[in-house]
């Protein structure tokens, strides 16, 4: 049965692009949850109080993940073409199962992360940086966002999966598709879903000391599709997410007086603002879709079954009811909460860390070109659609570039980072 909407906010287009907050002003003004359309003709409840998240959150009785409830959807009544099928379409991963399917899924997910070598993924990290910054280093110029924080995660976990060379163009192409939330999504995820499918046939005859090999190995004995899938989420969640960070980070540290100020004395470190990042730009925007199993309400809403619930991790970040604590502590949901929380934050954090510092610590005089540039289009992520800069052109010394490594660790929980 088709239900009556009318929207709170449109989360798409040039106006969202320009002017987030306006749309989460128009949601809260709505009430906790408030209907959005997230792409043309498409439409979601949107959660943009930090308490009703929590709450949606942590209740697995009343919510699932699985998008195969998405009434709209299975009536046809969602364009085939819709960009936001990419992430929102189901696939047999963990971000999309609940109870046993997913502890066996994501109990998969947290042991191949836990073998990665946190301080040989720094290197690895610093390794790409150098060798994009290599690339610019001379011209005095460049678009961070296309040039270095779209590609470095891309590079490292290329690394991580034991790609091989031939594939890490064709790889890095898909993935970057299917950040655009535009007509070439689709393509790009299904280019980048047929270049893992290549790696794992490879490691499957051919295995290493990486995480395609490890998942393939493990002894929850996932099939080869779910494998697939385990790494489309894997790369999805911990590239696209991790580029955002980078240059909000850098847009921060370059831009904020209190921070470039500080940054120059060596007051404040980077981890400090990266932090308030994740409360003020959550590099996930509106995602965590859930759909409720019957209908219910959220805190006095009423919640229909079969319709995607977003979360606003943008929104709750910036949420007016929460107390005025500051940045430095760590209750945020920029990773999600419940059984569904991020399982990657100690390796997005290595990586988008390393990045930013290795780039400050490379370049001279650096300047922001334009500080008020809008976001990419979409819901689902907050990232800079352009980040220029000016610094003091100078040669760089041939970096040693990152390249496939021994990833493995012997106790890998003596190399993990405290959670976020």
């Amino acid at each position: 049965m088709t239900i009556s909407v009318t929207p709170a906010a449109r989360l798409f287009g040039d106006d969202f692009a320009t002017r987030a907050e306006d749309a989460y002003d128009a949601l809260r003004a709505a009430g906790p949850v408030a209907w959005a359309e997230i792409a043309d003709g498409v439409h979601a409840l949107v959660v943009t109080s930090r308490r009703a998240a929590a709450d949606l959150l942590k209740d697995t009785a009343t919510y699932s993940k699985d998008s195969r409830m998405w009434a709209a959807l299975q009536q046809g009544e969602v364009p085939a073409d819709s960009p936001v099928l990419a992430l929102m379409a189901f696939r047999p991963s963990l971000l999309y199962t609940d109870g046993d399917r997913h502890a066996r899924l994501r109990h998969a997910m947290d042991d191949c992360l836990d073998r990665i070598n946190l301080h040989e993924l720094q290197e690895i990290t610093r390794g790409h940086a150098l060798g994009l910054i290599s690339g610019f280093a001379h011209t005095g110029h460049a678009d961070l966002m296309s040039q270095y924080a779209d590609t470095l995660p891309l590079l490292v976990f290329t690394d991580l999966l034991g790609c091989p060379p031939q594939l890490t163009g064709r790889m890095v192409a898909g993935c970057q598709g299917m950040i655009n939330a535009g007509p070439e999504a689709g393509k790009g995820a299904a280019e980048l879903a047929q270049c893992l499918s290549e790696i794992i046939q490879m490691k499957s005859t051919r295995p290493g000391r990486d995480c395609t090999s490890w998942m393939l190995s493990h002894p929850a004995a996932l099939t080869h599709e779910e494998i697939l899938h385990q790494l489309v989420v894997l790369v999805g969640a911990g590239t696209i997410p991790t580029a955002a960070w980078i240059a909000s980070g850098l847009r921060l540290l370059l831009t904020d007086d209190d921070y470039a100020g500080d940054l120059i004395g060596g007051a404040v470190t980077v981890r400090r603002a990266m932090d308030r990042v994740l409360w003020t730009r959550s590099p996930m925007a509106n995602f965590s879709a859930h759909y409720a199993r019957h209908a219910t309400t959220l805190h006095g809403v009423p919640i229909p079954a079969g319709v995607p619930i977003l979360i606003s991790h943008a929104a709750t970040g910036t949420d007016p009811a929460l107390p005025s604590l500051g940045y430095d502590h760590r209750s945020h949901l920029a990773w999600s909460a419940g059984p569904h929380r991020c399982p990657a934050d100690s390796q997005a954090a290595v990586i988008a860390q390393t990045g930013i510092e290795t780039l400050l610590d490379q370049l001279w005089n650096l300047d922001l070109t334009d500080a008020e540039v809008p976001n990419r289009p979409g819901p689902f992520h907050t990232c800079p659609a352009a980040l220029g800069i000016r610094f003091r052109p100078q040669p760089v010394d041939p970096p040693a570039t990152g390249g496939p490594r021994d990833l493995h660790t012997a106790d890998p929980r003596h190399h993990r980072h405290p959670p976020l």
